[in-house]
């Protein structure tokens, strides 16, 4: 059944994918620009749209094979990121990195966030 609601919830999850974009290439700009910064920040805009869109891309295509489209929607929606939206996070990262699908499932998405800060100079 998990598969059959996927396959049913894809077309909103696509109608979506404008917002998410948009969304993650502001969380880049801000992320890498900080709140004081407005001219690197505008020089940021284009490079953070180019790799937003691979990302949400990923995220729709995750959230439809991992059969969780109902539970990641039902997230959204309420405005909170929840498991659901962790386990399709994990996958789109493990597949970015050319792992397993469920290769970061034993790892809270938090602990991987750490070590990724923590490596970054």
């Amino acid at each position: 059944m998990p598969g059959a609601q996927a396959s049913l919830l894809r077309p909103l999850l696509e109608l979506m994918r404008p917002q998410l974009e948009a969304r993650l290439s502001q969380a880049c700009v801000r992320q890498l620009a900080g709140s004081n910064d407005g001219d690197l920040a505008a020089r940021l805009q284009a490079p953070c749209q180019t790799i937003a869109a691979p990302i949400s891309r990923c995220l729709v295509d995750e959230t439809d094979r991992s059969g969780r489209s109902l539970g990641v929607v039902s997230e959204l929606l309420s405005g909170r990121f929840g498991d659901d939206s962790e386990q399709v996070v994990k996958r789109c990262l493990a597949r970015q990195l050319g792992l397993d699908a469920g290769s970061l499932d034993p790892l809270p998405l938090r602990e991987l966030l750490q070590r990724y800060s923590a490596a970054r100079p």
